[in-house]
């Protein structure tokens, strides 16, 4: 499966010592990784930090979206001394080795099994013999980046698992509140450039290459930028606390992920700017709009209200088979929001409290695609003469605006959108795998052994996302060259694919077995 970010490289001069050097690093490099090239090419310990600035004296935020500079206009390096303890590096060797031993336990109380602990410890020692042999020159790093990113991407997956096996619970557990786990680090804060800043507000911003915790900065800037934090009288710390709940209460699916959490919300984000909705609702909307996409996938068990339904969950029971995920997803979203030290809406007078509820919860519920028909042709009814002063046509703007962001994959670049497809179908598949193992029905559209990618996408865009945008386009024109072209660049791009499917397939079939025509 694809993983949508290109390998293309971009470089930076700095200025160290008196000299001038150049790094280069992938254009999807963590910021971390790039402090610790500057730190080593200074001299210094990766424990290091670095602070740049520009030839005005300027602080820059170390990202690898950062403005590239020329030889003669470096950016002055200074190294910043990091409070860790001073061991000699045979010290460090014997600290590192006991950090693997106890990440390797912890994946053993997971997966039950030693095998993980000898392979992990097996690459890190590996990684960092040949490091020492290359003598961590900055131009040789980047040979290194995708060993370190991939142990690292397992890392946090692991930790992810071993969390959320600790501190499992029941997904139709109402009553059980989601608890903000005190011993989970804050996550830092992230200086965003104003390339990045601008970049958010497209609806081709590439999702894949943001680290979970630089995806909350994101978030917490979205809250910040479009003035919900003053809207809503908000703490600073606890939205902060309540977006680190928020992504440890998102399992970690295939698709139904935070990441697809944060892409949505960016989605949502995206169409605020580029339709100009801030002229034409109100904060307190744009609020709920926010807020709803972030929440609206909470607790996805990664098997869809049809498995719940037929397989007679406890959801489907709880909720009499009436979108039982949607609800649930609401219900985590305010058992969150029930703790004080995570309530972002705890200022508000209960009157507001209960419109953002309220609000929140049919957002939410707007986003089950068994509603899909009742809500385009509602909003199809108002859409040619829009009264935004009515709140009947606002609510039904945000539900299809919700909508659109929660299935707006296709609209982004095709080397962003064709990844999560894969994410989606693995998805589909290991709910079909299961519905044949308990002998329910199976979607024809989740069954491995019919469906295929362009078969899966084409009437999905055809007849669902088409006409869906299409509708939004005629109140909102702006979207028709950028979002519904999309569409129809990606419904050709499978028409295409599916085409070059079947050629292969036919000359695949033996000529007897091909069908003949009878004249």
């Amino acid at each position: 499966m694809g993983n949508g970010v290109s390998m293309q490289t971009r470089c930076i001069f700095v200025e160290i010592h008196g000299r001038t050097e150049k790094v280069t690093f992938a254009r999807h490099c963590a910021s971390k990784d790039i402090q610790e090239t500057i730190a080593l090419a200074a001299g210094a310990s990766s424990w290091t930090g670095v602070i740049l600035k520009d030839k005005h004296g300027g602080l820059v935020t170390v990202t690898s979206a950062m403005d590239s500079n020329t030889l003669d206009t470096p950016y002055k390096v200074q190294i910043v001394e990091a409070k860790v303890p001073k061991h000699s590096f045979s010290d460090n060797t014997e600290m590192i080795q006991t950090v693997v031993n106890q990440v390797a336990e912890q994946f053993n109380r997971v997966f039950r099994t030693e095998e993980n602990k000898a392979e992990m410890t097996t690459r890190l020692n590996a990684l960092e013999k040949r490091m020492e042999r290359e003598g961590l020159k900055v131009v040789d790093i980047e040979r290194c980046r995708k060993d370190i990113s991939e142990i690292k991407t397992q890392l946090y997956d692991n930790k992810l698992r071993l969390y959320m096996e600790n501190h499992s619970h029941s997904p139709v557990s109402d009553d059980k509140k989601m608890s903000y786990a005190g011993d989970i680090p804050t996550y830092p804060k992230y200086i965003l450039s104003q390339e990045t800043i601008d970049y958010l507000k497209k609806p081709t911003f590439d999702i894949w290459h943001w680290e979970p915790n630089e995806m909350l900065s994101l978030l917490e800037h979205m809250y910040h930028e479009l003035g919900l934090v003053h809207e809503f009288n908000m703490n600073p710390i606890t939205l902060k606390r309540w977006l680190l709940c928020i992504q440890h209460n998102y399992r970690n699916n295939p698709f139904h992920n935070f990441r697809h959490c944060f892409c949505v919300t960016q989605m949502m984000y995206g169409m605020i700017h580029l339709c100009n909705l801030q002229e034409k609702m109100s904060r307190f909307n744009l609020g709920l709009l926010i807020t709803a996409c972030i929440c609206h996938d909470l607790d996805h068990p990664g098997y869809n209200n049809a498995y719940q339904i037929n397989a007679k969950t406890e959801l489907a029971i709880r909720y009499n088979d009436q979108s039982p995920l949607e609800n649930h997803h609401a219900a985590v979203c305010f058992q969150i929001l029930s703790q004080p030290e995570c309530n972002i809406f705890g200022n508000v007078s209960d009157v507001d409290f209960n419109r953002v509820r309220v609000g929140i919860i049919a957002l939410i519920l707007a986003t089950d695609m068994a509603r899909h028909a009742e809500i385009l042709e509602k909003f199809k009814v108002n859409v040619d003469h829009f009264d935004y002063k009515s709140e009947d046509h606002i609510t039904a703007l945000k539900m299809i605006l919700i909508k659109c962001c929660d299935i707006s994959n296709e609209v982004r670049p095709m080397a962003e959108s064709e990844p999560w497809l894969d994410c989606l179908l693995e998805e589909y598949f290991n709910q079909s795998d299961r519905e044949k193992a308990e002998g329910l029905p199976v979607a024809p559209f989740m069954d491995r052994e019919k469906v295929t990618k362009p078969t899966a996408q084409i009437g999905f865009i055809k007849f669902v996302l088409v006409p869906l945008f299409d509708a939004v386009a005629r109140l909102f024109p702006q979207i028709d060259g950028t979002m519904v072209e999309s569409l129809r660049q990606a419904q050709h791009h499978y028409e295409r694919m599916k085409l070059e499917d079947d050629a292969k397939k036919a000359h695949a079939t033996p000529p007897d077995k091909r069908g003949s025509i009878v004249a």
